[in-house]
């Protein structure tokens, strides 16, 4: 179920076009972010949440986004070593880009390299510290190491920046309960 849900999440944001552009340094992302925090609109809030995705996957480089297409279509494809080729070399091309973090760890993730996929989001989360969905998967990696004090962190943290993840809620409020045995 945790491997289909992140599949899901990483399915959702890669699906997305790729334009040219600034990525996650785009001073535009700031009123999104406003605007995601604070709507109770279900719709409103998917549609900002897809622009922010868009702003992340931007990249000035052509090869950039070449390489990241790539990447997403293999993860698609479930062929994750390829994925993570792709990715490794969108992150040697530029280092600065977290979204290509965020894709290498997705890949890491799949391969069952738990480490590797942790680095990587810790990395992606250093450069773009608003990254929901790198904070879904970072506390994905550890419920997939039994771990869920710091996966309940991160999905708390996750829904403080946007609190329309539903599945998310879901999955922390199970964790709650588990902790406490009580129901919420």
């Amino acid at each position: 179920m945790i491997r289909r849900f992140f599949s899901l999440t990483v399915l959702l944001s890669l699906t997305l076009g790729v334009p040219a552009g600034a990525g996650q340094g785009n001073m535009r992302l700031d009123s999104l972010f406003q605007a995601l925090h604070t709507t109770n609109d279900a719709a409103y809030a998917e549609s900002v949440e897809e622009h922010i995705w868009d702003f992340w996957l931007q990249h000035p480089d052509p090869a950039m986004v070449r390489d990241m297409r790539a990447g997403v279509f293999s993860l698609n494809g479930d062929d994750y070593d390829s994925a993570l080729h792709a990715f490794d070399s969108a992150v040697a091309r530029d280092p600065s880009y977290a979204e290509g973090w965020n894709k290498r760890a997705a890949a890491h993730y799949m391969l069952g390299d738990y480490r590797a996929a942790m680095l990587d989001l810790r990395q992606a989360l250093s450069l773009e510290p608003r990254h929901f969905g790198a904070l879904v998967e970072l506390g994905l990696v550890y419920l997939a190491l039994g771990d869920e004090k710091p996966a309940l962190r991160a999905f708390d943290a996750a829904l403080r920046i946007n609190p329309h993840l539903d599945r998310v809620r879901a999955q922390a409020d199970a964790i709650r309960y588990r902790k406490t045995g009580t129901e919420l």
